[in-house]
């Protein structure tokens, strides 16, 4: 949501100003910089802000009359931008027990180590919503954009409720998934954000039309808390390489060595496919490279320095803006790719093989469906030591946008979506035969 954000200002007086939940899904993108999840601004004196703070720590805090009458900060760090992680906050101020006024629940589990803790006084008010008191979602006012997905988003107006009332355990895979039709009461300035509608991202499913206004422009994404799907790994990344659009696009904008590798790596049974788009290249140094690494056990340091490449040729294999694709299995002669070319991956490592193609051809006359036979492999493997993982090489101004799914390349849907047999992730191209997208759904298949 990064530069986008949601706003409304309530015109009515609230079912309460002592009770209140807000259930919400994220997936981070970044943690190295403030995110604003809410904040409702009645004045400089009075307001309420829910916010992963640079630290990545989560804080809540209300602040009345230029005081904090409510201040929790947890030790737990939110670092992981791979997953989803589900965020409740459950107010009801009227309770005897100080504790109880405010409750936060993360992934189904009440949240009780804080390293800040200011509990809000008995029968004190909060801001979570009030006639003429704006609510911003994603943004505090004008600054400190979220930076991610959100899901899910319930605000409740006049009820403590608890995470269970939102979530709830899959009985197959013991992982803590939304209640879509959750049963709850919204109370007046209540709302309930599906985001299923990509041209009213704003509109209001709780049946009170508390509809939001969007400013900027949102993005839809079909990762959520069901089925994530694989992006780059900020924690991977080099120091000149930005990340962008959910951790799927990388810009270089120095003559320096950028890389990062992918959140999820390769299981060792399965077929998958993705496609990353060489948006602009760097043709004097051949950039960008894109591969797999089928040495998991390497430092992201390995990928910079001068040995034959920014991949070790020695057992992994990847393509750049060259006349080669290099592999452990001798290298292969190809077109060199142009701005702008999707490079199609596929990666079986049920028979251990992998190929790569441009723009809806495979390379080498590639046959991803030809099994233990392997017509047209770039790379016949063995069982890998350790995980493969994807991974990008840029430098100078080389900009990579990948698609593990989601079918977008930065902030542009695929042209026109292939067929995909699976019904897991969209694609520009035609995904093969028994292949699916790299995503937990992917994994479970």
């Amino acid at each position: 949501m990064a530069s986008t954000y949601l706003t409304r200002t309530p015109s009515s007086a609230p079912t309460s100003r002592t009770k209140g939940t807000l259930s919400v899904w994220l997936k981070r993108a970044k943690t190295d910089e403030e995110d604003f999840i809410f904040y409702g601004f009645e004045s400089s004196a009075n307001r309420m802000k829910i916010t992963f703070k640079a630290d990545a720590k989560l804080q809540i805090n209300s602040i009345q009359a230029g005081s904090n009458h409510l201040l929790y900060e947890t030790n737990r760090l939110f670092r992981d931008t791979n997953a989803w992680y589900h965020i409740v906050i459950a107010i009801d101020t009227t309770l005897a027990t100080a504790g109880d006024r405010c409750r936060l629940y993360v992934n189904g589990v009440e949240e009780t180590s804080f390293s800040t803790e200011t509990h809000f006084s008995q029968n004190d008010i909060h801001f979570l919503t009030d006639n003429g008191t704006p609510i911003y979602i994603g943004v505090q006012a004008t600054g400190n954009y979220y930076d991610g997905c959100m899901a899910h988003y319930h605000l409740i107006d006049g009820t403590q409720y608890s995470a269970s009332d939102f979530g709830e355990t899959d009985a197959t895979t013991g992982i803590w998934k939304p209640k879509t039709a959750p049963s709850v009461t919204y109370g007046t300035n209540g709302f309930f954000l599906k985001f299923e509608n990509s041209g009213a991202f704003g509109t209001d499913s709780s049946g009170n039309s508390n509809n939001f206004t969007v400013n900027g422009t949102m993005t839809q994404t079909i990762d959520t808390p069901s089925n994530v799907f694989a992006t780059m790994n900020p924690l991977t990344k080099g120091s000149y390489t930005t990340l962008s659009n959910g951790n799927l696009k990388l810009t270089n904008n120095s003559t320096n060595n950028g890389n990062c590798w992918s959140t999820i790596y390769f299981p060792d049974s399965g077929k998958y496919y993705w496609e990353a788009k060489m948006t602009t290249v760097q043709p004097a140094n051949g950039f960008p490279i894109l591969g797999v690494i089928f040495d998991s056990t390497k430092s992201q340091g390995d990928m910079n320095g001068g040995d034959g490449g920014y991949f070790s040729a020695s057992n992994d294999v990847y393509i750049q803006y060259s006349t080669t694709i290099n592999s452990p299995d001798g290298n292969i002669t190809i077109t060199t790719p142009s701005s702008g070319d999707i490079i199609m991956f596929a990666l079986d490592m049920d028979n251990g093989k992998m190929y790569i193609g441009n723009n809806g051809t495979w390379y080498n006359s590639g046959d991803p469906t030809s099994g233990a036979t392997g017509t047209g492999n770039v790379y016949s493997f063995t069982s890998p030591n350790n995980p493969p993982v994807f991974a990008v090489s840029s430098y100078d101004i080389s900009v990579t946008e990948v698609n593990f799914g989601n079918g977008y390349f930065g902030t542009t849907a695929v042209a026109s979506a292939g067929t995909n047999a699976s019904g897991n992730g969209i694609f520009e191209f035609d995904v093969p035969t028994s292949y699916t997208a790299l995503s937990t759904k992917g994994l479970n298949l």
